[in-house]
């Protein structure tokens, strides 16, 4: 995959993506993703991949100072069509290289964006990096547990719609194994251990 076709596919999916990843199985699954969240009034939480904004719907954005950024202009557009932008702060930006300070924020929530980026390492250490110390990085995405001859049948034809089945969670941890953050919580949360909730503290220096 790359950022030119995540453009062009993602086009296509802003209008029906929610039918599809907002509903059923995909909305209980956000849901448990941030229950146990405990938001405070003024917490700073930046979107990564907002998409069309199902995540925002399940938080109390009027308590917080939110940041949503997505590299396909339609699916902000989506977004926005929901909330104010008086509320929250739109960006059309790319995950792997985020035009925002370090140690900025509260929270960084990425939903089904480290499988669609061209390089999850990447889009990861930029997570890392705009996060404050003590900050939370809560991730909902899927992750390729076992390998296995389907799933690497299946991996090229799924690119065509958008995203990677085979990227590994464990590897990318790897990658930045000695950077200041510890894994809290990583369990299955849809479709058996396909999609996974994980959450991360970047500690103290």
């Amino acid at each position: 995959m790359n950022n030119h076709w995540n453009k062009w596919i993602y086009r296509l999916w802003s209008p029906v993506y929610d039918y599809f990843f907002n509903k059923g199985p995909f909305l209980k699954a956000r849901r448990e993703v941030f229950n146990g969240i405990n938001f405070q009034p003024g917490d700073k939480v930046l979107f990564v991949g907002v998409g069309t904004g199902a995540d925002l719907e399940l938080i109390p954005i009027n308590q917080l100072e939110i940041t949503a950024i997505d590299y396909s202009e339609e699916m902000l557009q989506q977004a926005k069509k929901k909330f104010s932008s008086d509320v929250i702060k739109f960006y059309q930006m790319d995950a792997q290289e985020l035009q925002l300070p370090d140690d900025s924020f509260d929270y960084v929530v990425a939903s089904l964006i480290l499988s669609v980026v061209p390089d999850s390492s990447k889009a990861f250490s930029e997570m890392i990096r705009v996060s404050r110390p003590d900050g939370l990085i809560v991730i909902f995405d899927k992750f390729s547990s076992k390998p296995s001859l389907v799933k690497k049948l299946m991996r090229p034809i799924v690119k065509v719609f958008g995203t990677d089945i085979g990227i590994s969670f464990e590897k990318i941890a790897e990658e930045h194994d000695g950077q200041t953050i510890f894994l809290l919580e990583d369990h299955p949360v849809l479709f058996g251990d396909m999609y996974r909730n994980i959450k991360i503290r970047k500690t103290k220096a």
